[in-house]
């Protein structure tokens, strides 16, 4: 049996407004390598994903893109603009990003939505639930019963997803087609880098 293979889009475009330290947060060292450039936070998750062996697609900022040189081919990195035509910031929400990086992988036979901010999901847990999308239209991971990422979505609902916009992300797409929950020993699904705090328990537990 042939399973489907979708494409693992990786969100990187936040601003992390709720990190109060030095720098972006996905810029931060995680402290377990020897190059700053593939020891961060979002080098970390990209590379997990690249481990899949699935195409990865990165939605970001100009200001972190140059840091995905060596991880990602330059067709595979969506630089969303940080100003509009205006010079005002962009509005660049949840649902914006997952547009952007479905519609410049739009061959894909789906898609795992992933945030750049979740250093610790395994490689193991994209690659289970991108199997289950052979059968569910949505899936997602679940670490003892609470619901993480990454979150999948099969090739039939590409023209919802791309019409995603604002802050509200997939909710409502996972609220209207049946999904499977699929179960994985990784606390990582649940674990994403939102302040100073959560960045120091990251880095505890790669270096553990």
């Amino acid at each position: 049996m042939t399973h489907r293979r979708p494409a693992v889009v990786v969100l990187a475009a936040g601003r992390g407004m709720r990190f109060t330290g030095q720098g972006h947060k996905l810029a931060q060292r995680l402290g377990a390598g020897q190059d700053p450039l593939l020891d961060t936070v979002l080098a970390r998750t990209v590379a997990h994903a690249l481990a899949t062996e699935l195409r990865v697609v990165v939605v970001t900022t100009p200001a972190l893109a140059g840091s995905l040189e060596q991880l990602v081919a330059e067709r595979d990195v969506v630089v969303l603009p940080e100003l509009d035509s205006q010079g005002r910031p962009s509005p660049v929400g949840m649902g914006h990003s997952i547009a952007a990086g479905v519609s410049a992988s739009g061959d894909s036979e789906g898609w795992l939505i992933v945030p750049a901010d979740m250093p610790l999901l395994r490689p193991e847990t994209m690659t289970a639930v991108a199997v289950a999308l052979s059968s569910y239209p949505v899936a997602y991971a679940q670490y003892r019963g609470r619901q993480g990422h990454p979150v999948g979505f099969s090739a039939e609902l590409f023209s919802e997803l791309v019409d995603l916009h604002g802050d509200e992300g997939a909710r409502r797409i996972m609220a209207r087609y049946p999904s499977q929950a699929v179960d994985v020993d990784d606390p990582g699904v649940l674990l994403d880098v939102d302040t100073v705090a959560d960045l120091q328990r990251v880095k505890a537990q790669v270096s553990a």
